[in-house]
C-alpha cells in the first residue's frame, strides 16, 4: 500500500501523473523515490543501493554525481542564468556548443537548431524537411518513411514516426503523412531458410516498391535509428543501411539519423553513423549531449539544406519556428562541458574496451531456457525472452513476464528496462567490468525468476535451468 499521505509517496500520488505508468495501478503501488546518485548507482529515500543498468533513459552518460557538470551548470548560473534565442539574440555557450557539435559531426552537416529534447528534436527536423521542400518548389514531397519497431518520440509527429502501437493507441495517432516500412531484425522478422543477406535483399526490395508505390515525388525522407532503442535493441545486418542509402538517394530522399541514444559514444563510436555506415542529410541528438544533466537536444542539418532555408526565411520574411528553452545557456555550458569531459577522458576507448566485454556476458545468457537472442553493440544491448526458443513464440504480453524479471532485478538492486518481448541494458558509459558482472548476475538470477513463473504459470515446459 501507499505510504502515509504526507509521506514523499503520498504526495507523489495524491500530485502527479507518470510517463510510462500505469496510473490506476500506481495509486496503491506509490512510486519508487531516487534520492541521490554516485557513479552508476542510485539510491531511494530508504537509502537502498541500486545499479543503474539503463542509465536513467539511456541517457545519464557520465554517472549521477560528475561533479564537473554541476559546476559547469553553476558558473553559467551566476554569469547568465537564461535567455532565449529569438530575434537574433544568442549566448556564448551555445555557441560554443553548435561549434562544438559541427566538429565531431558527420561529414556535410553544417548547422545546428537547438531544442529541449529527442522528441523535439526530431519533431522539428519533419518541420524541417517540409519547410526545405517548400523552399525548393517541390510542395508534394512530405511524406516520411519510418520503420515497425522504431521509436522516435511522443509529440504528435514524432510519436507518429515511433513505430510501437502502445504510443499510438488511444491517442489517435499517427496522424496522416508517415509511411512505415519493414524492421531489419532478422531474428524477428527473417522467413524461414532466408539468410541475412537475403532478407536485407527483401527488406530493400520492400523499401523501394513502397516509395515507387507511393510516388518517389510525394516522399521527402526516411528516418531510422542507428539501432532501435525502445523498440527492443534491434542491431541491423552490417550491410543494412548502406544499401538503404543507396535507395533513398536513387529517389532524392534525405536520411534522418535519429542518435538520440546511440549518440556519444553508445556503440563505441562517437555516432551509430559511422558505427553503421550511414550519412545522414539530418541527425538528431539528445540524451548523452548533456548526461541527461540538463534538458538539451539538438538537430544538425546539411549544408544544402541550411542554405535552402535560410534564403526562404528570408523571402518570408522569418523563420517561424522555435522554443522558449532552446540553446538555453545554463544548458549549453553543461552539454559543452559533456563533450568536454568524452575527449579528456577518452570515453571512446572505454567503451571500446568494455563493450565487447558486456556483449560477451549478453551472449552468455543465450543458453538460459528463457532467451530467444541475445543481441548488442558497445554499451547497449538486449535479451529476447521467448516462449519457446525453437520456434521463436512469444510470451503473451498479458502474462508480464517481462514486468516480472524487471521488478526482480530491481529487488536486486539493479534497474533495467523491459519490455513484453525484451529485457534492455544500457548503463552508464563510464561502467567498470566489475559493474557489468554485477549487472549480468543480477539480470542471470531476474531471468531464472521468470522462468519460473512462466512454468508455474503453464506458459513454458520444462525445468529451471541456471543460466551461463
Amino acid at each position: 500500500m501507499v505510504a502515509q499521505p504526507n509521506s514523499l509517496a503520498g504526495r507523489d500520488v495524491a500530485t502527479v501523473i507518470h510517463p510510462y505508468t500505469n496510473l490506476e495501478q500506481h495509486k496503491t503501488v506509490g512510486p519508487t523515490v531516487i534520492a541521490r546518485g554516485e557513479g552508476v548507482y542510485v539510491y531511494d529515500d530508504g537509502g537502498k543501493r541500486y545499479l543503474e543498468g539503463m542509465a536513467g533513459l539511456w541517457s545519464t552518460s557520465l554517472g549521477f554525481n560528475e561533479k564537473r557538470l554541476v559546476e559547469a551548470a553553476v558558473r553559467q548560473m551566476e554569469k547568465l542564468p537564461t535567455y532565449h534565442i529569438f530575434n537574433g539574440r544568442s549566448n556564448e555557450p551555445m555557441i560554443e556548443l553548435a561549434e562544438a557539435l559541427l566538429k565531431i559531426a558527420p561529414k556535410g552537416l553544417g548547422k545546428v537548431l537547438f531544442a529541449n529534447s529527442g522528441s523535439e528534436a526530431n519533431d522539428q527536423a519533419a518541420k524541417i524537411v517540409w519547410f526545405y521542400n517548400n523552399a525548393i518548389g517541390r510542395p508534394r514531397k512530405k511524406k516520411i518513411i519510418s520503420r515497425v519497431r522504431a521509436y522516435h518520440g511522443i509529440t504528435v509527429f514524432s510519436g507518429s514516426l515511433t513505430g510501437l502501437p502502445p504510443n499510438h493507441n488511444d491517442f489517435d495517432l499517427p496522424v496522416g503523412g508517415v509511411l512505415r516500412t519493414d524492421c531489419p531484425s532478422h531474428y524477428l522478422y527473417g522467413l524461414p531458410g532466408e539468410s541475412e543477406r537475403a532478407f536485407v535483399d527483401r527488406l530493400v526490395g520492400n523499401l523501394e516498391q513502397l516509395i515507387i508505390r507511393e510516388g518517389p515525388d510525394t516522399i521527402a525522407a526516411f528516418i531510422a535509428e542507428p539501432v532501435n532503442g525502445a523498440g527492443g535493441v534491434i542491431v541491423p545486418p552490417r550491410d543494412y543501411f548502406p544499401r538503404v542509402q543507396e535507395v533513398l538517394r536513387r529517389y532524392d530522399i534525405l536520411f534522418i539519423a535519429d542518435e538520440v541514444i546511440t549518440g556519444f559514444g553508445r556503440t563505441g563510436n562517437m555516432f551509430g553513423c559511422e558505427t553503421f555506415g550511414i550519412q545522414p542529410d539530418i541527425m538528431t541528438v539528445a540524451k548523452a549531449l548533456s548526461s541527461a544533466y540538463l534538458p538539451i537536444s539538438a538537430t544538425i542539418i546539411s549544408e544544402k539544406i541550411a542554405e535552402a532555408i535560410t534564403a526562404h526565411s528570408g523571402k518570408l520574411g522569418n523563420f517561424a519556428h522555435g522554443f522558449t528553452y532552446a540553446g538555453h545557456p545554463v544548458s549549453a555550458a553543461v552539454a559543452l562541458e559533456t563533450l568536454k569531459i568524452y575527449a579528456e577522458r577518452d570515453i571512446l576507448s572505454h567503451v571500446r574496451k568494455v563493450g565487447p566485454y558486456l556483449q560477451e556476458k549478453l551472449q552468455g545468457l543465450a543458453g538460459h531456457p528463457l532467451v530467444g537472442e541475445a543481441r548488442g553493440v558497445g554499451l547497449i544491448g538486449a535479451v529476447h525472452i521467448v516462449a519457446d526458443k525453437a520456434s521463436h513464440a512469444a510470451l503473451p504480453p498479458a502474462a508480464g513476464i517481462g514486468t516480472l524479471i524487471q521488478q526482480s532485478a530491481m529487488d536486486r538492486g539493479l534497474l533495467i528496462r523491459a519490455a513484453p518481448d525484451a529485457v534492455y541494458v544500457c548503463p552508464p558509459l563510464i561502467v567498470t567490468r566489475a559493474e557489468i558482472d554485477e549487472m549480468m548476475n543480477a539480470l542471470a538470477a531476474a531471468l531464472d525468476d521468470g522462468y519460473a513463473e512462466a512454468i508455474r504459470r503453464g506458459l513454458v515446459g520444462g525445468a529451471v535451468k541456471q543460466a551461463v
